[in-house]
């Protein structure tokens, strides 16, 4: 009885602490308890100790101390037959706690006993709950080791739980879980076509209400679908996807603003409530205005499954976070999130960046890019990481959530520079790429991955600014550094293309070696992109070999794909620049005009001045060959004007200090910690959840003699999985 007391007393105690938010306090309440002399019992000391666990989890970064705790109730809960729950939370936090410290191995084998006790128990709800918890975490632990069909078969395992006990909403959950590891290994495009028909029957199952509770859910499946679109480069359908989850943004958004504003009245009218001197009148009004108050903040915040006295902590980070602040994917006692509300509304506006780009709609996407990295700035101030910080500097159990930020600014500011790339503003492209280069040599494990894409925006600059030689190195050089068979294939087309606009013998027999097997290989890769680059470097190439009709044929091709799949108008003024130039050369005037036309007017339509100025070189010679002298005179004058235009701008780059580190060919230098295979696999794990996409492309033509040197590719998309 006296343990008994001593306990109840020491846990009210500790309520009243927690109330005034004086968390330390708290906790020594709490582990007074267990480090008593008196007698407990111990299902006394094992709710203590979850509860120290969660605290510290939640509001710390002792996730060592967490783990001792939890490891010390396992094995007290060892002794007692029963008491499934407590087991059960003990299982899940502590494989949390091993997930925050990278432990993998150590995580799968307790998920696997957690299993193996869900399944012995009698097979009530609870059971089935905490099996889709844990079937949930091993998935997880196997992406990050790369094991795809073990994950699918545990997110199979979980949807068949989820099944039993008829929760649609958390069939929706392991059904979009299945959809990403498919996007993420893409196998084959019927496996992945299936993986998203399922998720779109077992959708219509899903009432609305529930998706109000589970809100990540929605943002996750909607997510999921542009991910699967632009891989296919449709952007079509891919739009309409990107288009709800704007609107929902902005709506929960707004939701968030008027929850927040209620609050503030609400704190308000507590303290007028609590003055002494208060008419009753005054009172009785201010006392319904709160009541009401009240109910409208609960009718608001009804999606919020977590409640204080969760024992579950959030999925990602330590930090406790209101309900605000999460975007939960199923209910409790999963209660996850694939990401924290902030990264997933700066994913939004990348998705918008993206799809609206190649369309040409810059000053939205320039909104969206400033937007999204204002996010992130924020999000990586809270977590401690400011200028002055590197890879070295960053604890461990803060890797996880600061790369999930730290890739997101990568890909702003990598969608910033093949903007600014393209509308010829080549001294803020400099400066985005410079930023890039800095975040991977400060942060080199974690951003891994980057590598490549920087050495592809090095050589993208390199030719834009005249440097041809330097960017086909850099584009050899990002060959080097992925896998990924298509992504090789385009670098080395857009080195194929840098080096025909070199146009010497040994350039063009450098180039020819490149193209010829590329050209081979087509059928073979994964997505159009890769197809349209290669086809442009071939027909380059057959150009410069006079082979016309075969170059109008695969430059014909080229141009289909560019305009039907991929909506990129800056790839589709390019082609139709190259086969105006051809039916020039074939004398067919008539055609050579109309199509000159049309790639003038997207190009003007971009601010893509390189690209003008080859088309009015273009224009110049037609004139000529129909002897059209006014013509030919009025459109050399406005040539002219762009050339000025365009050397002041290259003048600009090329005297800034950041042009010679950008163009020379070297590699990035970078610091590595001692830990940095550890933290790779970390790193894994976040990119394998995130899954976002490397970039893909050539800058636009060359600027100079624009008339000759006939290149380039626009920056483009290549959606799928990062491998580090």
């Amino acid at each position: 009885m006296e343990g008994a007391a001593v306990a109840e007393g020491l846990w009210g105690l500790a309520d009243h602490h927690e109330k005034l938010g004086d968390i330390g306090k708290t906790i020594k309440c709490l582990e007074a308890i267990c480090q008593s002399q008196i007698s407990f019992l111990p299902l006394v000391e094992v709710k203590t100790r979850l509860r120290v666990s969660a605290l510290l989890l939640r509001y710390s970064h002792n996730v060592n101390h967490a783990k001792s705790h939890l490891e010390r109730s396992l094995l007290l809960l060892k002794s007692i037959p029963s008491s499934f729950d407590l087991k059960f939370r003990t299982f899940s936090l502590l494989s949390h706690c091993y997930h925050l410290l990278a432990s993998f191995p150590p995580q799968r084998n307790l998920l696997l006993k957690a299993l193996e006790l869900a399944s012995s128990v009698p097979q009530d709800l609870s059971a089935y709950l905490w099996s889709c918890n844990f079937n949930s975490q091993l998935a997880n632990t196997f992406i990050i080791q790369a094991d795809f069909p073990s994950s699918l078969s545990a997110l199979e395992s979980g949807f068949l739980s989820a099944s039993h006990i008829c929760f649609p909403e958390l069939q929706m959950f392991f059904t979009a879980s299945m959809l990403h590891v498919h996007i993420m290994q893409w196998t084959d495009d019927y496996s992945v076509e299936k993986a998203v028909q399922r998720c779109d029957d077992i959708w219509q199952t899903v009432s609305s209400d529930k998706t109000e509770r589970c809100p990540g859910l929605f943002f996750y499946n909607e997510m999921l679908h542009v991910f699967y679109r632009l891989r296919l480069c449709d952007y079509k359908n891919a739009q309409h996807h990107v288009d709800r989850l704007d609107q929902a943004m902005n709506a929960h958004s707004h939701k968030t603003q008027e929850v927040q504003q209620l609050q503030d009245e609400l704190s308000s009218l507590s303290h007028s409530l609590s003055r002494n001197d208060l008419p009753y009148r005054e009172r009785a009004a201010l006392s319904d205005r709160q009541s009401q108050l009240q109910d409208r903040v609960n009718a608001l915040s009804q999606s919020s499954t977590t409640t204080a006295n969760s024992l579950e902590p959030a999925f990602f980070g330590n930090m406790d976070r209101a309900w605000t602040e999460r975007l939960l994917l199923s209910q409790s006692p999963i209660d996850g999130e694939w990401l924290p509300k902030s990264a997933i509304y700066a994913l939004v506006h990348l998705m918008v960046v993206i799809s609206g780009r190649p369309k040409g709609l810059f000053k939205e996407c320039s909104k969206r890019i400033d937007s999204g990295m204002l996010i992130i700035q924020d999000e990586l101030i809270k977590l401690g990481i400011t200028d002055e910080v590197r890879e070295a500097d960053l604890r461990h159990t803060a890797i996880w959530m600061s790369g999930i930020y730290l890739m997101l600014q990568m890909q702003f500011l990598e969608n910033k520079v093949a903007l600014e790339l393209t509308r010829s503003e080549y001294v803020d492209a400099q400066e985005a790429l410079v930023e890039m280069k800095n975040l991977f040599t400060r942060f080199p494990t974690i951003l891994q991955a980057s590598e490549c894409v920087i050495e592809m925006l090095r050589g993208q600059y390199s030719h834009s600014v005249g440097c041809y030689g330097e960017a086909a190195f850099h584009s050899i050089q990002a060959s080097k550094l992925t896998e990924s068979k298509s992504l090789q294939a385009t670098c080395q087309a857009f080195a194929a293309v840098s080096y025909l606009t070199i146009g010497d013998a040994d350039s063009s027999s450098k180039a020819l070696d490149l193209i010829g097997p590329l050209y081979g290989i087509t059928n073979s890769l994964s997505g159009v992109r890769e197809e349209a680059s290669i086809l442009f470097a071939y027909g380059l190439l057959l150009m410069k070999q006079q082979d016309l009709q075969e170059a109008r044929n695969r430059l014909a091709k080229g141009l289909q794909i560019a305009h039907t799949h991929m909506s990129n108008l800056q790839l589709v003024s390019q082609y139709l620049t190259l086969l105006g130039n051809l039916a020039l050369s074939l004398h067919d005037t008539v055609q050579a005009r109309e199509i000159l036309r049309s790639s003038l007017t997207l190009a003007k339509k971009l601010s893509d001045i390189p690209t003008q100025l080859w088309v009015l070189s273009s224009f110049t010679a037609l004139y000529q060959q129909l002897g059209e002298k006014g013509s030919e005179m009025e459109n050399e004058e406005h040539r002219k004007k762009k050339w000025d235009e365009m050397q002041s701008r290259l003048a600009e780059a090329r005297g800034s200090i950041h042009h010679i580190e950008l163009v020379e060919k070297a590699r990035l230098e970078m610091d590595r910690v001692e830990d940095a295979q550890e933290q790779c696999e970390v790193t894994y794990g976040m990119q394998a959840s995130l899954d976002i996409p490397e970039s893909v492309g050539i800058e636009g033509p060359s600027p100079a003699q624009y008339s000759s040197r006939l290149v380039g590719l626009d920056t483009g998309k290549r959606w799928g999985k990062r491998r580090v």
